[in-house]
């Protein structure tokens, strides 16, 4: 059972990061607004709303985690952002954007299966 724990516990984690990532998405939004003030307040704010939740969120994953481990686990916000960027704003990846993410989690990867989980 502590195996299921751990893992739905990291799986909350990365949600938490994948909250992170997306206020990437609001900020980029936000920048292409072209002049248009009510489309660049729009996402201005929910960029800020959604780093609102994110802190909240992110105070109760720290308490589950050691801190290293939280930290070591917030490296897979390249991975997501990564993911963000191809699906929202069909940019292309390169073999070295692979070989990194694939570092970063194998690094995570690494990490995780040490890791302690309260």
């Amino acid at each position: 059972m502590n195996g299921i724990k751990k893992i739905g516990n990291i799986a909350r984690l990365q949600g938490v990061i994948i909250i992170y990532t997306i206020s990437s998405i609001m900020s980029k939004k936000a920048s292409a607004s072209s002049g248009n003030l009510l489309r660049f307040l729009f996402f201005f704010g929910m960029e800020f709303v959604i780093l609102g939740v994110y802190a909240v969120l992110w105070q109760q994953m720290i308490k589950r985690f050691e801190i290293s481990v939280a930290y070591a686990n917030r490296s897979m916000a390249v991975v997501w952002s990564m993911v963000w960027a191809v699906i929202f704003f069909h940019d292309t990846i390169t073999m070295q954007n692979i070989a990194g993410v694939l570092l970063v989690m194998a690094g995570t990867w690494i990490i995780n299966t040490g890791a302690e989980v309260e």
